[in-house]
């Protein structure tokens, strides 16, 4: 790995949302494995799918903070968008978004924090520098 990154924004947001993510799916986990059922978690909702896609997206991110840093830049180009777009849709619609019929029913502290979630990565994406090669 390239070790001069490792202060990048975008593998700081990697690495910090990729243990986040990973933990939160770990411990949604942990209370609740029912896809119709939807429990909380620290005031989220969460069900089966919503905990499988926090780990999945932890652990992208422990990949992406930990190798090079186009992955990281991908990463938080990618979470920021789709969250940016989730937190946005969400709002729009309020308590009881279940944008797939998977995810169970999202509450607006979801909704804030998934818009939270995509500004950080997109910032992030567009703070941290490109790899530039070197011209000889």
């Amino acid at each position: 790995m390239d070790t001069t990154t490792n202060s990048s924004p975008a593998v700081i947001y990697a690495r910090v949302f990729g243990v986040v993510l990973t933990l939160v799916g770990i411990l949604g986990l942990v209370i609740n494995t029912d896809q119709d059922t939807v429990k909380s978690l620290l005031g989220f909702d969460v069900n089966l799918t919503h905990n499988l896609v926090h780990l999945a997206t932890g652990v992208l991110g422990l990949v992406a903070g930990f190798s090079k840093l186009v992955y990281a830049r991908t990463y938080a180009l990618v979470l920021g968008i789709v969250y940016a777009i989730l937190g946005i849709w969400g709002l729009s619609v309020g308590d009881g978004f279940d944008p797939f019929g998977l995810l169970g029913s999202v509450n607006m502290a979801d909704h804030f924090l998934h818009l939270a979630i995509g500004i950080l990565g997109i910032g992030a994406y567009v703070a941290s520098r490109a790899p530039t090669r070197e011209v000889i």
